[in-house]
């Protein structure tokens, strides 16, 4: 029996190896969210504790300059905050632009996988038909040699 060539095997590993490479920019865009996430995440920590100071400098003796530096401090938070979040937000749609890039490759190399088999599958049919003219040849010529 010949051995099966698919004629668009190199599309189909061209389909591979372009999934992987979209699962690596998804899987790198995914920790950049992640990285940005944790910026924000620190930069509220940074701002309750100035919260909290600034609570602690108006409970005890007041000293005006300590609480507007305090008071500048958390201002100054809030912008850092307000820009991270702007980040953050970068940083999801482009998880999402990858996801889907992602997604349509998969389609796409599933595409191809289906065409691989439908072709795979045409020539079991082709070389079972072959096999089965070749046994009825066979069968002919046998039942030809007993008769004569």
């Amino acid at each position: 029996m010949p051995k099966f060539i698919y004629r668009m095997q190199s599309i189909l590993s061209l389909k591979y190896k372009m999934e992987e490479q979209v699962k690596m920019e998804f899987a790198a865009a995914r920790m950049r969210l992640d990285e940005e996430e944790e910026k924000l995440r620190r930069l509220f920590e940074r701002k309750a504790y100035y919260e909290e100071e600034g609570r602690r400098l108006r409970e005890h003796n007041l000293n005006v300059q300590d609480i507007m530096d305090n008071k500048n401090a958390i201002l100054q938070m809030n912008d850092y905050i307000e820009n991270q979040k702007i980040e953050v937000r970068r940083a999801e749609d482009e998880l999402e632009r990858k996801r889907k890039k992602l997604q349509e490759i998969m389609q796409e190399r599933k595409v191809q996988e289906k065409l691989q088999e439908k072709a795979f599958e045409e020539f079991i049919k082709e070389e079972n038909s072959a096999e089965s003219k070749e046994v009825d040849e066979l069968t002919s010529y046998t039942y030809g040699r007993r008769r004569r």
